[in-house]
């Protein structure tokens, strides 16, 4: 039988359907990596490029540029006669924020206690209520009732200045401190989190990528195979760190898959970031 090509083995890891991704996932992966050290604009071209290098094509680009178009995470301009898209204000700073959680994330210890947000918003202004609990869930607050969030003490700062930002701040009030009890932490926090969701969301990541290293062990990638392993893994992977706020070890299961999954994370991320970014950066530039 003719043997399989690494190429061919890294496209068949990319096709899990656990971690299958949305063309506009994708699309604001390749953005978020590549598009704001290029003043935050790529050509539709060279996003076109990139993309089918994914295996979509034109046509499915042009509609998924669209539909994030409408929802204003991008925004046309032409630089130099040539149509492109650059990063709106609001995207620019949601994928700051993103940085931190995904390449700097670091576990909460229990000696760092708890932040609580309390809040009230009145009916008469429910779309703000809307936008402070989708806030919240997007930070990886807990829901310990209806108005009253949860997440490790580190998230502080980052909540404070998030509600803030968005003018938010009216709204709430922000503790921190420790738990005293009286129920045992562990049951509380498995009612404030669904952490048997989260686990099996770690294992399928566990599943789908481990072999992608064992892969890319046994054979170094070729830029393009890097590119089209890394920017699905990153996309699989960018959702995670917001589920799980880096909740300590303490309050959490024995062998927490996250571990093993953020370890897994980080391996490819320096196996494949660099060959990645070299072919992406000879798809923009032409």
């Amino acid at each position: 039988m003719p043997s399989v090509s690494n190429a061919a083995k890294l496209e068949a890891l990319a096709a899990d359907r656990f971690a299958e991704a949305q063309p506009r996932q994708l699309i604001v992966t390749i953005y978020a990596l590549y598009a704001r050290d290029e003043h935050n604009w790529l050509s539709i071209a060279s996003v076109v490029r990139l993309m089918g290098d994914l295996g979509l094509d034109g046509q499915a680009v042009r509609s998924s540029i669209s539909r994030l178009k409408q929802r204003d995470t991008l925004r046309s301009v032409r630089v130099g006669g040539v149509a492109g898209y650059v990063l709106s204000p609001a995207t620019i700073e949601a994928l700051r924020e993103g940085d931190r959680r995904i390449f700097d994330r670091r576990r909460a210890s229990l000696a760092q206690g708890w932040v609580l947000v309390v809040f009230s918003v009145p009916e008469s202004e429910r779309e703000n209520r809307h936008e402070l609990r989708a806030r919240l869930t997007r930070l990886g607050f807990g829901t310990v009732s209806p108005g009253v969030w949860i997440a490790p003490g580190t998230l502080a700062g980052e909540v404070h200045d998030v509600l803030a930002r968005l003018g938010l701040a009216d709204y709430v009030d922000i503790f921190v401190g420790q738990h005293l009890g009286y129920e045992d932490l562990v049951d509380r926090v498995r009612r404030w989190w669904d952490l048997d969701d989260l686990s099996t969301r770690y294992r399928h990541f566990i599943e789908r990528y481990g072999p992608l290293a064992k892969t890319v062990k046994r054979t170094e990638p070729t830029e393009a195979e890097a590119f089209a392993g890394y920017i699905r893994m990153l996309t699989a992977w960018r959702a995670l760190p917001y589920l799980d706020p880096g909740l300590p070890l303490e309050v959490l299961p024995a062998n927490w898959s996250g571990v093993t999954a953020a370890a897994l994370f980080a391996e490819l991320d320096e196996a494949l970031r660099p060959l990645a970014r070299q072919h992406a950066m000879l798809a923009i530039h032409g």
